[in-house]
């Protein structure tokens, strides 16, 4: 039987992936100390391997695929497959940033300022690649972790990973500049990618997580619409095509089904309860291929 090795980030991206397979209609059982999680899908084999890591492997072919940050590919060097880009991370629907920081009282104002410092960051050749392309030489050492904890007493700067900036600010730390916007992404081997069943089983997990990515943030909506306030409710509804409209069994009026995004749900819902609509449902949404 074909088998297709999949290959799970563990640490901070580990939970809101197992979730997001879960909303594509896979299922992933991960045991308190084992690295070989196990999926409800017989033709997948799943790895759970730092994100740090995971493009080296899929380059070299040990695994097939895996989910990673664009970062950790740049910084790897990796040649991989990008199959579909995923816009979430480990607390919100939003890219990651790569962050020059500093303490808040420091001297350090911009970049060019860092000439001549000592920087300490997990992400050492992407980092050193940016400074020299803005003519800084500095000295780039590597951090095997508490990285917000090093400046001022040990280097004058960091480069760390952020979402909101919050952890930096409790940390009396400053931005200075933004070196990298990150993504997180399915990548594939080019082994993997060349073979014609593995590129079929990859583009369609490809597909379920992109629609399961893309339907958290919209619901569904049906209702009840007499017949002469079904234009009336038709004008106010925004949807991927257009509303689904069927009649009711008693003639006196149809059945209107859509999907909408959710953030809009909530001023909607009064203007069509307003404009005539009755038994308003809002339901969420596991899936939205288009």
């Amino acid at each position: 039987m074909n088998t297709l090795v999949l290959g799970i980030p563990k640490g901070s991206l580990q939970d809101s992936t197992v979730q997001l397979l879960l909303k594509a209609g896979y299922r992933v059982q991960i045991g308190r100390r084992s690295y070989y999680p196990a999926v409800d899908d017989d033709e997948i084999q799943a790895r759970l391997i730092r994100a740090q890591d995971m493009s080296r492997f899929v380059e070299k072919g040990i695994v097939d695929l895996g989910v990673t940050g664009a970062d950790w590919v740049a910084e790897n060097d990796s040649r991989v497959v990008t199959v579909t880009q995923l816009t979430y991370s480990k607390q919100q629907l939003v890219p990651v940033r790569w962050v020059v920081a500093v303490p808040v009282d420091s001297d350090i104002r911009s970049l060019p300022d860092l000439q001549g410092k000592r920087i300490s960051t997990e992400l050492v050749r992407v980092t050193t690649r940016f400074l020299q392309k803005h003519g800084i030489t500095a000295e780039v050492e590597f951090s095997h972790g508490a990285t917000e904890t090093k400046v001022p007493d040990l280097v004058d700067a960091i480069v760390e990973l952020t979402e909101t900036g919050a952890s930096l600010e409790a940390n009396n730390l400053r931005i200075i500049e933004t070196i990298l916007e990150s993504h997180t992404q399915l990548i594939a081997s080019e082994q993997a990618w060349a073979d014609e069943w593995k590129r079929t089983k990859i583009e369609n997990l490809a597909m379920l997580l992109e629609g399961a990515l893309r339907a958290q943030s919209m619901v569904g909506l049906k209702m009840n619409v007499p017949k002469n306030a079904l234009q009336k409710v038709l004008c106010l509804l925004p949807a991927l095509r257009n509303p689904t409209v069927s009649g009711l069994a008693d003639e006196t009026g149809f059945a209107v089904e859509t999907v909408i995004e959710e953030r809009v749900a909530r001023s909607l819902i009064p203007k069509l309860k307003r404009a005539g609509a009755e038994g308003l449902v809002e339901y969420p949404l596991n899936k939205v291929v288009l």
